[in-house]
């Protein structure tokens, strides 16, 4: 077939509906083109210490960018580990790694430290590379790239279609990558979503740069290379989905109870939580309180299936919750940092809330004409707390103080800060 490569390269922002029309508003219609096999083939799978060392050679040796991508066996397995790492550098070609048999890619990760990583929603894999050693020094995230640049459409497959004229298939995004050994139609679905990532990058830089964007990017993806990670997250059992019909603290000590059991077993037995007991039959039992093992497997998700010793473990839960003292119990909500919800600024503090609705006007009028998602431009949350406690004297000055205060980059305060000093300084009508 037609080498991938230098056809990207030919093509340079190609459109095929969906992306930033150029300055005269047209945009191609050629038909995409499938993107069936990795250029030099499907790669064998990295599963030992000696093959890893010569990849690691090699990736050293290449020169420019290296893509880099993880797939994670999310809703089958506990937890969000990487169960194959994608990678490709010019000089070097494609590597698929196992990183369960090489669970130690730190010399890997140093020997790519000088190098810029190009993912594809880099949070999303992040967490999951730092895990086995590879961290990044420097980044591009493209679908970070393709919001700021105004695409409509920014998941890999949408991007690469819109900008290059590649059609990728998607097949196997959802599979349990946890699979060994990895069926081949999965591998050659992963080696192809880093096949095209560094021409996508290219093109993308091109769009920025011409969009005058290009700064704004690098503030972007330097934020999230260095970005610590994310602190533990209090109470997750109050994300159970449903959580808000459980009203009273008693049953929210049985949600609570049995999500942790949950919890434990899953991840003793290293299967997704959903898959031991689903968030609907926890909260169901939380709004029940059953009495007994008979009266927990009349409720939904308890029947069937459940085995005699499930049931009772999960009674147990409910018994436990149900004799805390009062003081035991968790309290309703979660304590409240920064301004309350937006929808009780007009009762608690009506001139803060016509703070906030001219902000968020003036805001979504500038993403506009950006052509970017507000929530890229200036998040939401940071719009609140300077509308909730602006500075006491309102200027571009104490704006902007504010604005990084609370994480902005430096873009998005020499845009944004005279909105809002616009949005605070007006009377309220």
């Amino acid at each position: 077939m037609t080498d991938a490569h230098d056809t990207a390269a030919d093509s340079s922002l190609r459109t095929t509906g969906g992306a930033p029309p150029d300055d005269d508003g047209s945009s191609a219609s050629e038909a995409p083109i499938p993107l069936l096999e990795p250029r030099e083939g499907i790669p064998p799978v990295i599963a030992d210490e000696a093959a890893l060392a010569k990849v690691v050679a090699a990736f050293a040796a290449g020169t420019g960018p290296v893509a880099v991508d993880a797939e994670r066996a999310s809703g089958y397995r506990y937890g969000q580990r990487a169960y194959l790492v994608q990678l490709r550098r010019e000089g070097a070609g494609t590597a698929l790694i196992d990183p369960v048999a090489c669970p130690d890619l730190s010399g890997l990760g140093e020997a790519l430290s000088g190098a810029e990583w190009v993912l594809h929603a880099a949070t999303q894999d992040l967490p999951c590379l730092r895990e086995i050693g590879m961290v990044p020094g420097l980044l591009f995230d493209t679908e970070l790239a393709g919001r700021l640049a105004g695409f409509p459409r920014v998941g890999l497959g949408a991007m690469v279609e819109n900008v290059l004229g590649f059609v990728l298939e998607k097949g196997h995004s959802a599979v349990d990558w946890s699979t060994r050994p990895l069926p081949e139609p999965w591998l050659r679905y992963a080696a192809l979503d880093v096949e095209l990532l560094v021409d996508l990058r290219d093109a993308l830089e091109k769009e920025l740069d011409r969009q005058g964007k290009l700064e704004w990017a690098r503030q972007e993806f330097e934020a999230i290379a260095s970005a610590p990670p994310p602190e533990p997250r209090k109470d997750p059992w109050r994300r159970t989905s449903g959580m808000h019909k459980v009203r009273r603290r008693r049953q929210m000590a049985v949600v609570r109870e049995l999500w942790e059991t949950r919890d434990r077993i899953a991840r003793r037995r290293d299967v997704s939580p959903g898959k031991v007991l689903s968030d609907a039959a926890i909260v169901e039992a939380a709004l029940a309180l059953p009495a007994g093992l008979h009266a927990l497997a009349a409720l939904n998700g308890f029947g069937q299936r459940v085995s005699r010793r499930q049931l009772e473990q999960w009674q147990a839960a409910v018994d436990r919750a149900k004799a805390l003292g009062e003081s035991e119990l968790p309290q309703p909500g979660q304590p409240v940092t920064g301004p309350p919800p937006p929808r009780a600024w007009a009762d608690k503090d009506p001139e803060a809330a016509a703070r906030l609705s001219a902000a968020r006007a003036g805001v979504s009028a500038l993403a506009e004409r950006l052509n970017m998602p507000q929530e890229n431009l200036i998040t939401p949350d940071t719009v609140r707390r300077v509308c909730w406690e602006p500075p006491k004297a309102v200027d571009a000055d104490s704006v902007a103080e504010a604005l990084a205060g609370f994480g902005a980059r430096a873009w998005q305060i020499e845009q944004v800060t005279p909105v809002l000093v616009a949005a605070l300084s007006a009377s309220p009508a």
